[in-house]
């Protein structure tokens, strides 16, 4: 137990630079509770103590903002960063390192039954408000842009943003945060191509104007 308290302190010093001490993170951080709290509710869960281990997720809800189903199979050294609106449905998997910002939603996408939830690789990350649906797989080192729906499996060492994700990048460095100021904007970019295209079009349009002009006189 005072291992992984020990660890998932060290884990938050290094994905917050804003943590000044152990104490502070012991009693300020609701991802540092929601992980710590969860590991004993996945045990009870798995024990088969699974309205126990309901009960204590709601206690958890209600203190933290952060919705975690005790079904739910999280790796080591998972930072929730601030946390608020995060929520992990009960047959997600979560790999090692990875870093989850607040509202995001590792959900299903109906009232399917067996796997339904996202399983998470290793060394992701999971920007802000992004929504993470179904039973597809997130590749190991890749990152997810903020408010980006992703409902397709994506390949390790991606970069995904926008609404459905697309993957914009095939390998991204080994960076831990999003620098979402250079993430590419494959919207912008497809209405950048269609402005130039538009603009070459309207040209030949009106060479082929000018030169019917010319044949008349």
């Amino acid at each position: 137990m005072f291992r992984a308290i020990r660890e998932q302190i060290d884990t938050v010093f290094r994905g917050d630079p804003a943590a000044k001490s152990a104490v502070e993170i012991f009693f300020c951080y609701p991802g540092f509770h929601a992980i710590l709290l969860h590991r004993l509710g996945h045990r009870l869960h798995r024990a088969g103590f699974t309205l126990t281990a309901r009960i204590l997720s709601q206690f958890i809800r209600a203190m933290t903002g952060i919705e975690i189903h005790p079904g739910a199979d999280i790796g080591r050294r998972c930072f929730i960063d601030h946390g608020m609106g995060v929520v992990i449905g009960e047959t997600t998997e979560i790999g090692d390192d990875v870093l989850l910002y607040q509202g995001v939603t590792l959900g299903g996408t109906g009232k399917e039954r067996g796997k339904r939830h996202p399983t998470i690789g290793n060394n992701v990350v999971i920007g802000t408000g992004a929504k993470i649906l179904g039973n597809i797989t997130i590749g190991n080192h890749t990152k997810i842009g903020a408010g980006s729906v992703v409902i397709r499996s994506v390949p390790d060492n991606s970069t995904v943003v926008g609404v459905p994700g697309r993957v914009t990048r095939a390998r991204v460095d080994s960076a831990d945060e999003l620098e979402h100021g250079n993430l590419p904007d494959p919207e912008g970019q497809a209405i950048d191509e269609l402005t130039r295209r538009i603009e070459q079009l309207e040209a030949q349009i009106k060479m082929l104007a000018e030169e019917r002009m010319a044949e008349r006189r």
